[in-house]
């Protein structure tokens, strides 16, 4: 093995744990809902995207599609059966529109996914040309995904406050793009670059905002801890925190 290549690994590694604590960032949600007995004003909404997001990772970095990427399906694997936990919990609870909704969505991506990969591997027979193919719906959605750090950051940009955008989640964006980021540019790849060059500004764009609006923020005990995961609205319901953290690693993340 090469000193790119063990330089390649060890990237990719570091970057698989910190992918791994972004997927695990809304579990103090799932938390909640468990120990509520109901899912309240929770939305399954992000968990779904993600669901996507990550079937497809895992698919362009199986060997036939895009040789030599482990770590890409690895860290995607995992975050799969952990959205997946998500969502079977979010189902015991939910009401039935609710239950249908979570069916009903994963039932059209597993459709979605599947007739992209007959087509993948019916139609394309090098692994240039599957994964180009493969690589730009990874892209698109994982831009897609990008919409929830937008709305949390022109929330901040509203409000003049980061209480809403937990430093700790925006510090573990940027450097879960930075070093997907870096992976990618060891052994070049386009996909994975666009999609954590993404992640990348994305963090770094929150980080200023956070040090631009700090000063402005009311101080309370959430903010000062850093790391809300929900938040008490005046009518004494949690409401949900857009989940940018979750849609960073799952767009950069693994690849």
């Amino acid at each position: 093995m090469s000193a790119s290549e063990t330089a390649r690994t060890v990237i990719g590694i570091i970057g698989n744990v910190i992918s791994f604590a972004l997927f695990a960032s809304p579990s103090p949600t799932f938390w909640r809902i468990w120990k509520k007995k109901s899912v309240e004003e929770f939305k399954p909404d992000p968990y779904i995207a993600t669901v996507m997001n990550c079937m497809f990772w895992i698919f362009y970095g199986i060997p036939v599609v895009h040789p030599d990427s482990t770590l890409v399906v690895t860290i995607n694997g995992i975050g799969l059966a952990v959205e997946l936990i998500y969502l079977a919990i979010y189902f015991a609870f939910a009401p039935n529109k609710g239950r249908l909704k979570v069916i009903g969505w994963l039932c059209v991506e597993c459709a979605f996914i599947a007739v992209i990969a007959v087509v993948t591997l019916m139609l394309f027979h090098s692994h240039a040309s599957r994964s180009n193919f493969v690589g730009i719906f990874c892209v698109i959605f994982g831009v897609l995904m990008y919409a929830s750090p937008l709305t949390i950051m022109r929330k901040v940009i509203k409000t003049k406050s980061v209480e809403y955008m937990p430093f700790y989640l925006s510090l573990t964006n940027f450097l879960n793009g930075l070093i997907w980021l870096t992976y990618a540019l060891i052994k070049f790849d386009l996909f994975i670059t666009i999609s954590n060059g993404l992640g990348a500004v994305s963090g770094a764009i929150q980080l200023l905002l956070y040090a631009y609006y700090y000063r402005s923020t009311p101080k309370n005990k959430e903010t000062e801890k850093g790391m809300p995961s929900e938040v008490e609205m005046g009518n004494g319901k949690p409401q949900q925190l857009p989940v940018s953290a979750e849609a960073a690693a799952v767009s950069g993340m693994a690849a």
